[in-house]
């Protein structure tokens, strides 16, 4: 028997990395870029694909780079051994994404962009969704017709991302939809997969759901250590608000007497940690509307609606992004004959 270390690898694919900031070769000419790409984004995705998703507020560039990474980590520095054993090399497919389960898609440009660094040769694709839309299970999602080798090379990463983001946005829909008739939104927290912040928070706001900051930076958030940190909680606040006068200041609080110090203090918004529905709807009438209201802890979709009728303003579920369970998406492979109509 032959181990692993007996066994020659197959040669590496051509799949180059395109690093932020670096022309892609052919691509663009020593006077700049020859692609109509705005001049705000980088070359590498294909300008029209690339201004769709700086349309949904996503870089193209560090989505460009999360599929180079999903797709080299498939194929660490070899090729997809049995598809190269299986599949002819001339041979050319329709792919069709199909929903296997009701729920709300995310990250289909995303998936296109994943496929963009595998199809080395012309390729089309039909859309048959858009992000944000309710899907039923069977439902096609997105079809691309491409050389299947490359078309099979590239699922398994495609889908990984595509079914990640989804399973997001159907979970957020469903706290959406518990809270719908009351001000209160749901939203996200930084809870998220490292290297997929951008994608996963833009899978929530596909789900009707709110983002809370996008890094450490953009808003301060006052917790309990820098509470313990600081002496207190009225003095981290005002430790942030010295520090930062004109930066949004969110404080944690446990209890009513910390509630009204940082209220007294003036704390843009208060989150309040662990409150009951009962002593939640105390807070706000507390607060009175003079910071917005946050609840966190405890909270499920069985008890949303409740906190939702106190009058808080956010709800907010780390679960969204670090427990949310994948929306089942598969590919369904069609072959297609030398006149490019289906076998």
């Amino acid at each position: 028997m032959s181990t692993p270390e007996d066994t020659p690898r197959p040669e590496p694919v051509a799949v180059p990395l395109i690093h932020i900031g670096a022309a892609p070769a052919g691509g663009c000419g020593d006077d700049g870029c020859a692609c109509d790409a705005p001049e705000d984004l980088e070359c590498g995705l294909d300008p029209a694909l690339a201004q769709l998703l700086a349309d949904a507020g996503l870089d193209p560039v560090q989505v460009e780079d999360v599929a180079h990474v999903a797709v080299q980590e498939d194929l660490d520095g070899g090729i997809d051994v049995t598809t190269a054993a299986t599949v002819p090399e001339d041979a050319v497919a329709t792919g069709d994404f199909t929903a296997r389960e009701d729920g709300v898609v995310a990250g289909l440009h995303v998936a296109e962009a994943v496929l963009s660094v595998v199809l080395t040769d012309e390729f089309e694709v039909e859309r048959h969704a858009a992000d944000g839309d309710a899907v039923r299970a069977g439902q096609k999602l997105l079809s691309v017709t491409a050389r299947t080798r490359d078309l099979l090379t590239a699922e398994r990463s495609a889908l990984n991302i595509l079914c990640r983001l989804s399973g997001i946005a159907t979970a957020t829909r469903a706290w959406a939809d518990a809270l719908e008739g009351t001000k209160a939104k749901v939203r996200d927290t930084r809870k998220t997969t490292p290297g997929l912040r951008a994608l996963e928070k833009y899978a929530v706001r596909c789900g009707n759901g709110v983002n809370h900051r996008m890094s450490l930076s953009d808003a301060a958030l006052v917790k309990d250590n820098h509470v313990v940190a600081a002496g207190g909680v009225a003095q981290a606040f005002q430790a942030v608000r010295d520090r930062y006068p004109g930066l949004a200041i969110e404080v944690e609080v446990d209890t009513l007497h910390q509630l009204r110090e940082v209220l007294d203090a003036g704390a843009d918004l208060i989150l309040l940690d662990n409150f009951t529905p009962a002593e939640t709807s105390e807070a706000v009438g507390i607060v009175n509307g003079r910071a917005f209201v946050e609840s966190s802890g405890r909270l499920t979709l069985d008890n949303a609606r409740a906190y939702a009728e106190t009058g808080v303003d956010y709800l907010s579920v780390g679960a969204l992004t670090h427990s949310s369970r994948i929306l089942d998406i598969g590919l369904d492979l069609r072959a297609v004959d030398a006149t490019g109509a289906d076998a």
